[in-house]
């Protein structure tokens, strides 16, 4: 529908040019009707979920409006939260168990009951795949060292966000020591005892307050790797929380004796205590 600024124009040019303004309207309404008014083919458009290949860009607009979940947890901000949970889901759920679990305290029903069936769900999953892999270690067929590895990084990447009841939690590092102690008593697969596998345990251990099985784990991560920088933060971290000071300054000194380069943490802790 033409406006009246239209109208205007169009009796302009033809009061202007009689002949050519009405040859000129005429034919760009033939063209119109015969190219630009059939309906669109959509034959080829498909609106079925299966067949699209989405491509996630970063929403900055979006994000810049986006809370942490402890901040709309704190102001009762159930919009954001409903987004937040959502946004943590569509990713690796088995990475983001801690943050799913503060919505568990929310007010808002729809949110803390979502988040716990996916929460619930996540779990019972971890409990069937960590008793699977526990089983084939004790198997003791050759693929035994492969789920000794398996089972310690797959169960740390869950145990380490502490979203178990102590008991069970207890129960979980058991099982995870249990595949670290195989392969270190496993003279031809003590390789695959990673320091970072020892580093891990000695973590969860020093969660749980078990400082004498810790202070074994630090001793046998000397043993097997003496000039690696996490033998000495592990006895570190172990003997600070002890408040064992002779301990503590004698870790320090070997390390501040020896030739292993020190990242800036511990640094800052050797700064603070020298």
């Amino acid at each position: 529908m033409l406006s009246r600024t239209g109208y205007f124009f169009k009796a302009l040019v033809m009061l202007l040019c009689p002949v050519a303004g009405v040859l000129f309207f005429v034919t760009t309404q033939l063209m119109y009707t015969l190219f630009f008014r059939t309906k669109a083919d959509l034959t080829d458009v498909i609106f079925g979920k299966e067949k699209v290949v989405a491509s996630r860009k970063a929403d900055e607009e979006n994000e810049r409006n986006r809370v942490p979940i402890e901040e709309a947890l704190a102001v009762a901000d159930k919009e954001s939260l409903r987004a937040l949970v959502m946004d943590v889901v569509k990713g690796d759920v088995k990475k983001s168990l801690a943050t799913i679990s503060l919505a568990l305290n929310s007010e808002d029903t729809e949110t803390s009951h979502y988040a716990a069936s996916v929460l619930r769900d996540a779990l019972n999953d971890f409990r069937q795949e960590s008793q699977e892999l526990y089983n084939a270690l004790h198997r003791g067929d050759d693929r035994a060292p492969e789920y000794a590895c398996m089972m310690i990084e797959y169960m740390n990447e869950v145990l380490s966000q502490e979203v178990f009841p102590e008991i069970e939690q207890r129960s979980y590092v058991e099982m995870m020591e249990e595949a670290c102690t195989w392969l270190y008593h496993s003279e031809e697969h003590r390789y695959r005892l990673h320091c970072e596998y020892i580093e891990w345990i000695c973590t969860l251990l020093l969660r749980l307050k078990e400082y004498g099985r810790m202070e074994t784990w630090c001793s046998r991560c000397m043993e097997i790797y003496p000039e690696e920088l996490t033998s000495y933060t592990v006895q570190l971290k172990l003997y600070f929380s002890t408040q064992n000071r002779e301990k503590f300054f004698a870790v320090m000194d070997r390390l501040k004796q020896s030739d292993i380069v020190i990242d800036r943490d511990t640094l800052d802790l050797i700064r603070v205590f020298s």
